[in-house]
């Protein structure tokens, strides 16, 4: 077979909308372009970095059919492995590899998989409020799109409209009370249950704020109210107590956004403590660690549910969609649409029907990329005052 070999890379970060997104262009001798997410919108400038100073030098003149070797030579180059910056910057590239080879194929990437496992992929959205007649309205609104997965949140995560007890002295940050945020919940779907029966499929994100022995209370006094999952209900370095969780309660549980290495996922799905990995795609280094993980998964019979943010790509969403249609335990993809710009920006953008994502029927990724239009909307940083999430006390919680 003739090599294709690698003749630039290059990484764009750009802010269309609020998120600093970072994509990734790899061309190639074969005059095919290929274009990747790597999207770490809180440090996207270390991955321009890594991918323009590191990963540049060692792939150019190789050649771009090789993927898995080339994903293997990347992780392992700076011998210290993982992390978000690293794992984002080989997932640009390595996404772009699969967009190459799929064009070379002339078709879409999810039947160079191997095709389709199922007709469409089951999307959910968020509803919010800070009020449950305001959470009321916008279920209502999703539900009239077609939407039969809805993620409800009263307050946003923790939730935000509680009458707490604090000291005098305050430190900056973004307060909640857990044990009001779990009686608010527990009250939250009550309500749910109560205005709209069983028909919908209910999910919610505790978004790890509570202590392992509240997760499992929580999870516990949800079960009347039958969610298709509980996310995050604990940080990561806190995920042994999902055994106890497991023996205790039947409330299904996702959880992996956060993770970007395989030994935070590994014994979680071998001892079937977890219902959905929640992985996000470029966090774990893309499509080709993405495949391996979706295989492990299946044989233990853990779902696939990849975290679909606002703060990635929509070549990012495309890449999850692909997999999607392949992967025979891919069950839901959580979504938020694209506004204007970004559909200006990134032609073919994914789009939701009826509650449904259809497979993505053009060459390779599918999704287009207007580098120019990008230059047009620089880096902007911002503090992100969500990730300084206290206790009433003033002490850091997870985020």
């Amino acid at each position: 077979m003739k090599p294709n070999l690698i003749t630039n890379v290059e990484a764009f970060v750009t802010n269309p909308q609020r998120h600093n997104l970072v994509v990734v262009k790899v061309e190639t001798s074969e005059g095919v372009t290929g274009y990747g997410c790597a999207t770490f919108q809180q440090r996207p400038l270390p991955v321009q970095m890594v991918v323009e100073e590191y990963l540049k030098p060692i792939l150019l003149n190789r050649d771009a059919h090789d993927i898995e070797d080339l994903w293997q030579m990347m992780m392992v180059n700076s011998y210290w492995r993982n992390g978000p910056i690293l794992n984002n910057a080989i997932s640009g590239v390595d996404m772009a590899l699969w967009d190459i080879k799929a064009k070379l194929a002339n078709m879409p990437l999810y039947q160079l998989f191997g095709g389709k496992s199922k007709s469409a992929i089951a999307a959910y959205a968020h509803a919010d409020g800070l009020t449950i007649e305001e959470l009321f309205t916008n279920v209502d609104h999703l539900i009239q799109r077609g939407f039969k997965h809805i993620r409800c949140q009263l307050g946003l995560y923790g939730g935000k409209n509680h009458d707490m007890h604090m000291p005098a002295t305050r430190l900056d940050g973004e307060y909640y009370d857990p044990d009001i945020y779990i009686q608010d919940v527990v009250q939250m779907f009550k309500a749910l249950r109560e205005k709209y029966g069983y028909g919908i499929h209910f999910l919610h994100d505790v978004h790890e704020r509570l202590s392992p022995n509240q997760a499992l209370q929580l999870a516990k006094d949800l079960e009347p109210y039958k969610l298709f999952f509980l996310e995050d209900i604990l940080p990561p370095n806190q995920n042994e107590w999902l055994a106890q969780l497991r023996s205790q309660s039947t409330t299904p549980i996702a959880t992996g956004e956060l993770f970007n290495n395989p030994m935070e996922w590994k014994d979680l799905i071998i001892n079937r403590r977890i219902d959905y990995i929640r992985c996000h795609v470029s966090q774990i280094g893309g499509i080709t660690p993405a495949l391996k993980l979706a295989a492990l998964c299946d044989a233990f019979g853990v779902q696939i549910a990849w975290h679909g943010p606002s703060d990635m790509t929509p070549i990012g969403v495309a890449v999850n969609t692909h997999l999607n249609i392949h992967l025979h335990n891919a069950a839901i993809q959580e979504v938020q649409e694209p506004g204007e710009t970004i559909k200006e920006m990134f032609k073919h953008s994914v789009e939701v029907e009826k509650g449904y994502i259809y497979p993505i029927d053009r060459p390779g990724i599918g999704v287009g990329f207007d580098e120019a239009l990008a230059k047009e909307y620089p880096v902007k940083y911002r503090k992100h005052e969500w990730t300084q999430s206290r206790l009433p006390n003033g002490s850091i919680h997870t985020p």
